[in-house]
């Protein structure tokens, strides 16, 4: 199975580009608020409303989507303080995401 990872400290993040090239995948609609501050976008479902915050941190990491996505945009998916890569996990071996404490999230064998 394959699964993106954040190889770099910081947070798990993607780029506009690939959070715009995901919701295409995917079929979503989504609205894009432009911050000037930070460096990258706010992304809605269907509407500008709080309900509606959509963020690549909450994606499943073997999402299927997200894979192809990571992959063919490579170095260009990156978000802010995010080096993002595909590895592969062995067919049966557990995984889950871990919060070292840092805004760092990793995919590791459940042991």
């Amino acid at each position: 199975m394959k699964v993106v990872i954040n190889s770099d400290f910081g947070g798990f993040s993607l780029s506009d580009e690939a959070v715009r090239e995901y919701a295409k995948r995917k079929g979503l609609t989504l609205v894009e608020e432009r911050n000037e501050g930070w460096g990258d976008n706010t992304f809605y479902l269907n509407s500008i409303a709080e309900e509606n915050y959509f963020s690549s941190r909450d994606f499943d990491r073997n999402d299927e989507v997200l894979v192809e996505v990571v992959e063919k945009l490579g170095e260009k998916a990156n978000g802010p303080c995010a080096s993002l890569k595909v590895v592969e996990i062995p067919e049966g071996v557990d995984w889950y995401v871990e919060d070292n404490g840092s805004c760092r999230k990793r995919s590791c064998p459940k042991l």
